[in-house]
């Protein structure tokens, strides 16, 4: 029996019996054009849909979706790849004891095994592998890793994936292979898609260690050279919406109005690129004349020129010349910072934009010292600067506590109703260890479940809040995972992700359920 779950404000999650109908349900889903629907995430068994509430209503969309049939065919093969594997990884032992097998029993029938690119998803390239072996059905990891490597070759529940990229994870890891799932100079970029048929094969040599990503230089008359990044330095606009099926995180701005507002302040289009400093910090010098605004985070802004050092307006439009330097210090309030330069920044997009994905690794390199980051000129597309704006609103400091807006599910039945109270109840401590895919939180009692076992993969959206087993909950910022296998037992609100993005380490959250974008469909 099919299901509709509430995933956020802007998003619901249809349940399907199993992986089978899950995959013959999406091309009848596609077919049906729905009205307000921007796009569909699918995955073990659940097919999430993104949508657009000015143009359909949850409750309106909730029927249309429940009156769809599923279709009789499904994705048929396309192609097969053989994966090389050297069998070294760190939970080979560890899972081969859950799966009471010897470590050479277990490579053994993972050889054996045909598997199956069911879906894409939680990075470029990262394809979930069926296998025809119903021994692998793999507990994740209690804690997920913050690193994993690469070209790691690893198990979870009833699937098999290879990381494409260095990423968080919390899967068991049983091998590394150098063959690139992701390089967005192939056509197509991802090795691995859905009706792929995969084997893998054992190696012994050593594996080639790929390249650390240099940081971009260019050199050009009219620029920003980085002289110091501060704690993080990136480019970013409004993302890449509408390719999470393929893997592909929207990414972009933490701080979608602040982006917004420095564009205006300098009089260019909204989206345009412009760069996010988390903290302060930071240090440009300027290669030929601009006009720039620095929005987001409240910071002191120091222009320095060979006749003098003065100190720049928040948030509003300012000149700067040749060879100046700007000194952008720390945050006093908030955590990120927005840098519009007048005419936008000259960098090629990556499927469409040139914001920096940190979990992907999709678009420029994070900046450093030495980058230089080419500008198109304060003459390009020029439009009309505002330079006055509302009064500012302070954001968040480390010690203050801030309210935010969620809606439940789809998994809070995963939990028991006093966890659902602590939940709200309690304040959560934003950590160090917060970064653009989420922020970690820290509360004095963990969210206990309601039941155990391993929730099949599914979809993602920005501001969802999961819960890994240790009951500390994970808000998702812009650079999450798409598809995750441990339970969302809320969002925030479309409405306040701006904020979420704004969090400092030592910030302090309450969660607060609004219930006119609640709806129950458990």
């Amino acid at each position: 029996m099919i299901r509709v779950l509430t995933a956020s404000d802007t998003a619901l999650l249809v349940e399907a019996a199993d992986l089978d109908e899950s995959m013959r349900l999406l091309p009848a889903l596609v077919a049906a054009e729905l009205p307000g629907v921007t796009e569909f995430v699918p995955a073990a068994r659940t097919i999430m849909v993104r949508f657009s509430p000015g143009v359909v209503s949850a409750e309106r969309l909730e029927s249309m979706l429940l009156a769809i049939e599923p279709t009789d065919a499904r994705t048929g093969s396309t192609g097969e790849v053989t994966v090389p594997v050297r069998y070294d990884g760190e939970d080979l032992g560890e899972t081969a004891r859950l799966l009471g097998l010897t470590s050479d029993e277990l490579i053994a029938r993972h050889q054996a095994a045909t598997w199956t690119v069911a879906f894409s998803g939680f990075a470029p390239g990262f394809g979930y592998m069926a296998g025809d072996d119903p021994l692998f059905d793999v507990p994740r990891r209690t804690t997920p890793r913050t690193r994993i490597p690469a070209g790691s070759v690893a198990l979870a529940g009833r699937f098999a994936g290879v990381y494409p990229k260095e990423s968080p994870g919390g899967w068991q890891l049983i091998g590394r292979t150098d063959l690139a799932m992701w390089d967005i100079d192939r056509d197509p970029p991802a090795l691995l898609k859905p009706g792929t048929t995969v084997r893998f094969e054992r190696v012994e040599r050593e594996l080639v260690q790929a390249a650390a990503p240099k940081p971009q230089i260019v050199d050009t008359a009219h620029a920003i050279g980085v002289v110091r990044p501060g704690l993080q330095l990136l480019v970013q606009d409004r993302g890449r919406p509408g390719m999470a099926a393929e893997g592909v995180s929207a990414s972009g701005t933490a701080d979608r109005a602040a982006l917004a507002e420095a564009n205006r302040a300098v009089g260019n289009a909204p989206g345009e690129a412009a760069l996010e400093l988390a903290g302060g910090g930071a240090a440009l010098r300027f290669r030929g004349d601009a006009v720039v605004a620095v929005t987001g985070a409240l910071c002191d802004v120091t222009l320095d020129s060979d006749q003098r050092s003065a100190s720049m307006p928040h948030g509003q439009p300012f000149a700067v010349e040749d060879g100046d330097e700007l000194r952008i210090g720390f945050a006093a309030d908030g955590l990120r910072m927005l840098l519009g330069i007048r005419g936008g920044i000259a960098l090629e997009p990556v499927l469409g934009s040139a914001a920096t994905d940190t979990l992907a690794h999709l678009g420029p390199a994070p900046l450093a010292a030495g980058s230089v980051v080419p500008l198109r000129g304060p003459h390009h597309g020029i439009r009309s600067a505002e330079p006055t704006r509302a009064p500012r609103v302070p954001l968040p400091m480390s010690g203050s506590t801030v309210e935010l807006d969620i809606t439940l599910g789809p998994r809070d039945d995963w939990f028991t109703q006093s966890a659902l109270e602590r939940l709200v109840s309690q304040e959560w401590e934003v950590t160090p260890r917060s970064d653009r895919v989420g922020v970690r939180l820290q509360g004095a009692a963990p969210l206990e479940r309601a039941r155990d076992g391993e929730l099949e993969s599914e979809g993602a959206v920005t501001g969802a809040i999961q819960v890994p087993p240790d009951g500390q909950p994970v808000l998702f910022l812009p650079d999450h995972p798409l598809t995750g296998g441990y339970p969302i037992i809320g969002a925030v609100v479309d409405s306040d992700l701006d904020l979420a993005g704004q969090l400092p380490p030592g910030s302090r959250i309450r969660f607060r359920v609004r219930t006119d974008a609640t709806h129950d469909r458990n």
